[in-house]
């Protein structure tokens, strides 16, 4: 009767779609063509449900793993190394040719129930194993490990008896001594039952909570400093420790102040680097020039210098390789230069024929006069061959806020140019362009300014500038060191590997 199957543990097989359950049969009906489950597990995992039903139409294959009864190994353990299903559920039971058992598989039927067998019935019956199920004992016992720890089921050691066997298959012997750790050691790994296994999740934070970290190692050193393990130093000892800036081998203290002027400096700077550059009075830095000039820095050097590092910062601030790229010809950067008519606005020419050579549209102001100092004339015939445009009035300069304006209108001597009418309007309209300033070489005194600058330039050392002058940035004309040391500047580089340095106020 279907009464018989009840409790024994199953594993079910429903495809693809809905997977492989186990557990064990709580109730079988013949007229519905539906088995029960109790405590199921859905591929190895436990059910939330207590209980599952299955129709026939949805299993495609039914394994017996227990079938329970006292005292009744060698069926329990037969019936776990076969494929075994109830008829109606996908296979058939039936007397072969010989007279004993025989398993037949076959696709599932709609025909009308067959009486289920009773296990009375599978012991007196021999099962006979196809050849292409012939395999020895020792791999059906790996494929039932490998199936009892994917599961989670209990396997059962129970004997292999003389009629479940092959004909012609040979058994080795085993000692019982052998036997019996082997068995012992498989039940002290798969020997827990299903019941026992606990529904909650293991509270890894509530035991970690129990490690007393401070105190194990507090233990740990005041055992290490009774023994002596330690070789190197206490344990209370601890490695210098280093900033990513500084230099593990190195053998002398840095030193910060490598530039020493002949009096008190009125304003210091420091670079990125934290050395300190004193600043210099005008006069001092007239008189640097005229030595380098005597020793053959001449006008023209210097001043070509200065335009080549006032470009390099003034193409820094237009974008740098984002803005200038021969790509991106819709985005060409427009500077608005403001020259006067003195060594400070040869500079600033010079600076805009290299920003013209780099593809910005350079409009150069500065106004007419009758006679025009020698190295402005030589500046101006170099940048009329770039496509730079050059303009004398106010009302030439653009009306729309252009990207940069680079004042070099100031002076530090000629103060009188400050009250030319052009001189008036040009600063009129830098103030209005909201344009960002950049002031080359600006003078000291911040009454002279007209224009608010963002960012200054100094040329060799800077002056003492003020709030007015923005941030101030120093270039590298190409003054010798020599040179330094003859007007009484005690001078070490600041630069490194760059002609352009940030300088910071202290």
């Amino acid at each position: 009767m279907a009464t018989d199957w009840l409790g024994s543990i199953v594993s079910i097989n429903c495809g693809e779609s809905l997977g492989v359950y186990q557990g064990r049969v709580s109730a079988v009906d013949q007229v519905s063509q539906t088995i029960s489950l109790t405590r199921p597990f859905h591929n190895g995992v436990k059910c939330l449900v207590p209980e599952v039903t299955f129709r026939a139409g949805d299993i495609t294959e039914l394994k017996i793993l227990e079938i329970p009864g006292p005292g009744d190994s060698r069926q329990c353990g037969d019936s776990q190394h076969t494929d075994t299903a109830i008829p109606g559920v996908g296979c058939q039971v039936g007397p072969s040719q010989n007279g004993t058992g025989k398993v037949l598989k076959k696709p599932m039927s709609s025909s009308a129930p067959q009486n289920i067998p009773r296990r009375t019935d599978m012991k007196s019956q021999d099962i006979v194993i196809s050849p292409q199920q012939q395999c020895s004992k020792s791999y059906m016992d790996r494929h039932m490990e490998t199936l009892s720890q994917s599961k989670g089921f209990r396997r059962r050691h129970n004997s292999w008896s003389s009629s479940s066997r092959h004909p012609n298959q040979v058994t080795p012997k085993k000692s019982g001594l052998k036997n019996g750790q082997m068995k012992s050691k498989d039940d002290e790994c798969f020997g827990d039952d299903i019941d026992e296994i606990p529904d909650t999740d293991f509270d890894f934070e509530g035991n970690l909570a129990l490690f007393d970290k401070a105190a194990v190692f507090e233990e740990i050193e005041t055992y290490e400093r009774r023994s002596g393990t330690r070789s190197r130093g206490t344990p209370s000892e601890k490695p210098a420790r280093y900033r990513h800036d500084e230099n593990i081998l190195e053998s002398e203290p840095i030193v910060y102040r490598r530039i020493v002027v002949p009096q008190n400096p009125n304003k210091e700077f420091c670079t990125d680097s934290g050395l300190v550059v004193p600043s210099v009075s005008y006069e001092l830095h007239k008189k640097l020039l005229a030595v380098a000039e005597k020793h053959g820095l001449t006008l023209e050097r210097r001043l070509e210098m200065t335009g080549v590092c006032a470009s390099q910062m003034a193409l820094s601030l237009l974008g740098g390789p984002n803005r200038l790229n021969p790509k991106n010809v819709h985005q060409r950067p427009t500077v608005a230069l403001l020259c006067g008519p003195h060594v400070k606005g040869a500079q600033g020419i010079s600076c805009g024929r290299h920003l013209s050579n780099h593809d910005v549209h350079v409009i150069l102001f500065l106004p007419n006069f009758v006679k025009m100092l020698e190295s402005i004339t030589n500046e101006l015939n170099l940048f009329s061959k770039t496509q730079g445009q050059q303009v004398s009035s106010v009302k030439d300069l653009p009306d729309t806020p252009v990207d940069l304006v680079i004042n070099c209108l100031d002076c530090h001597e000629n103060a009188f140019l400050r009250d030319q009418p052009w001189y008036k309007a040009v600063v009129d309209w830098a103030n209005q362009n909201r344009a960002p300033v950049l002031s080359i070489d600006p003078p000291i005194s911040e009454m002279e300014l007209g224009i608010d600058a963002k960012w200054s330039l100094a040329l060799g050392l800077p002056l003492p500038l003020g709030e007015r002058a923005g941030r101030v940035y120093l270039c590298d004309i190409g003054i010798p060191q020599k040179v330094f040391q003859e007007v009484g500047i005690n001078y070490h580089s600041p630069f490194g590997c760059k002609f352009v340095i940030p300088l910071h106020s202290t």
